[in-house]
């Protein structure tokens, strides 16, 4: 019996910390480390959603009442959050149609609410930091997760210009990301108002990376609102199960086999 209860405890502590962790795509991006309880990364990531997202996409499954989870008071949200045509119990819904969007991009811009879940934080994260300079492109950008997308970098004021490093005969430079996959090799055009050139030269990134994280945070946020209420029931129902189920469960398996024994 001891070694039961030594199995027990064990794999309910080691479910435990899983309960916390974000959704991760594959590994062959860049691990991003989320915090859904950090209320200003989360804020920050709702203005940067509504600023620059929210114009061509939706996230039709969240509403703008929900942000009051976040600390935010229903005037914060009215006054910097919504258009003006906006109620705060509607969702979160782009104002660019269809048909328009089919002819300015070529696609319609899909909606954000589940993609998080489905691609993955890290995707989503590397994505953000991937754009670069494409002149062939349509919209003159092309992306290093996600080659051919249709969408332009919008941030690009944030975090400077990318571009294809070319060899002596002016073709692409290509390496493999480790994972058999290969990607261009890029190299700083311009810097940003988060990106700047250190005295060695090199771009420091520190800030649009935490842009781009603030940002991720809170499309993974919007792809389950609950998520850290529910976790938190998690731990709650694993120490119920650990404190008084298995010990109730013990005594009735002794009471119903001291005949046997």
């Amino acid at each position: 019996m001891k070694k039961v209860w030594k199995n027990t405890i064990a794999a309910l502590l080691l479910a435990a910390p899983m309960s916390f962790a974000v959704a991760s795509s594959s590994s062959a991006y860049e691990p991003v480390q989320l915090d859904l309880r950090d209320q200003v990364s989360l804020q920050r990531g709702a203005q940067i959603f509504v600023n620059n997202c929210l114009s061509c996409h939706s996230a039709a499954s969240m509403r703008y009442n929900r942000l009051q989870d976040l600390g935010l008071t229903e005037e914060d949200i009215k006054k910097n959050l919504m258009f003006t045509t906006d109620k705060v119990g509607d969702v979160m819904q782009s104002h660019m149609s269809g048909a328009d969007a089919k002819k300015w991009f070529g696609v319609v811009p899909p909606d954000l609410t589940l993609i998080t879940r489905s691609r993955g934080a890290d995707y989503i994260y590397a994505y953000l930091r991937g754009f670069y300079k494409d002149p062939t492109s349509p919209s003159g950008w092309n992306n290093t997760v996600l080659p051919n997308a249709a969408m332009p970098h919008v941030l690009w004021e944030q975090q400077g210009v990318q571009a294809v490093q070319l060899d002596g005969q002016g073709k692409p430079l290509m390496k493999d990301n480790g994972h058999g996959v290969l990607m261009p090799v890029l190299e700083w055009e311009s810097t940003g108002k988060l990106t700047r050139k250190a005295k060695d030269g090199k771009v420091i990134t520190t800030g649009y990376d935490n842009y781009a994280r603030d940002l991720t945070n809170f499309m993974a946020y919007i792809s389950e609102p609950a998520q850290v209420q529910r976790k938190q029931i998690g731990y709650v129902v694993l120490l119920f199960l650990l404190l008084i189920m298995l010990p109730l469960a013990y005594f009735l398996k002794k009471e119903y086999w001291k005949d046997v024994h």
